[in-house]
């Protein structure tokens, strides 16, 4: 675990405290790993994360003390590569005939909870009290038409109703309430961390429709359109009532919420927002200071 406290980082003095938002969007949100790598060269260590969706599962690495290239790492040989995420799907069949033709194997049917435990790595504990940094994971309330915020308990039960995407994986019941992707309500979940620290950072990889503005896009394509549509309309609203003090967008949009067979090219395309974390958080730590910034 980076033991090292955001209070000694850029400049080694006494700095301000920082916490992170990581939003939704499936596959783009690999692009999380630049940021978590950027605080790994700085020596920041958060003081409190959110997230919502792969925001969530990217938070929870970092705050159960997995640096960026461990995560990166660890994607790479799993998610990264297609015989290894075939095999690790292949061990989550049913084990008998009466359970296969009791529900089948449709991708809609896959309980997340123990997709997660087959492909997440062992350093995600089990509960959040085991994390080093504490943790707030962003679901929706489907019926009760409102966000949940899960801070406590099964981490894996959080982190699963957290990213049950619509229509690919079942909703997770939690405490008996019916949870689907916390992206639905929250995509960028930074209003939860406003107050406590004194720069708050929102990572943004929702993305949107991307063409030459005349190409009819496929019923798939447009659904997912849609929804990135819907939930940029949720974030610039909530920029304009608590807007963090940095809102970071890599360059996401070329690619499907479910492109996690791409993770080399969504981390290639996406490498430039590692430097330009760098450079929001020391302009913000010497604006604070009232010094100049030491990032070239």
């Amino acid at each position: 675990m980076n033991d090292t406290p955001a209070s000694l980082s850029l400049s080694g003095k006494s700095d301000p405290t920082v916490a992170i938002a990581f939003g939704g969007g499936g596959a783009r949100g690999l692009a999380h790993i630049h940021v978590i790598e950027a605080f790994d060269d700085l020596g920041v260590r958060p003081v409190v994360i959110a997230g919502s969706s792969i925001g969530s599962i990217m938070g929870a690495g970092m705050a159960a003390g997995m640096r960026g290239a461990e995560i990166r790492e660890h994607t790479l040989a799993t998610i990264g590569r297609r015989r290894e995420v075939m095999n690790r799907i292949w061990s989550l069949r049913p084990t008998n005939l009466a359970s296969a033709m009791a529900g089948g194997f449709r991708v809609g049917q896959f309980n997340l909870e123990r997709l997660l435990k087959a492909f997440l790595p062992d350093g995600i504990p089990s509960d959040f009290t085991d994390l080093g940094i504490p943790l707030k994971v962003i679901a929706t309330d489907y019926y009760g038409q409102s966000e949940r915020v899960c801070a406590s308990g099964d981490l894996y039960q959080a982190l699963a109703a957290s990213s049950a995407l619509p229509a690919m994986f079942m909703p997770v019941r939690i405490d008996g309430r019916v949870m689907i992707d916390g992206g639905i309500y929250n995509p960028v979940p930074f209003d939860h961390l406003i107050g406590l620290a004194d720069i708050v950072v929102g990572v943004d990889v929702v993305g949107g429709p991307e063409g030459d503005g005349e190409t009819m896009p496929s019923r798939i394509d447009s659904l997912f359109g849609a929804s990135q549509l819907m939930m940029q309309s949720i974030i610039a609203m909530k920029m304009k009532a608590h807007a963090p003090h940095i809102l970071l967008r890599p360059e996401v949009s070329r690619f499907r919420v479910m492109d996690f067979l791409k993770a080399q090219d969504v981390l290639a395309a996406t490498v430039g927002i590692k430097d330009q974390v760098k450079i929001a958080l020391d302009a913000a730590f010497a604006a604070r200071a009232g010094t100049q910034s030491i990032v070239p």
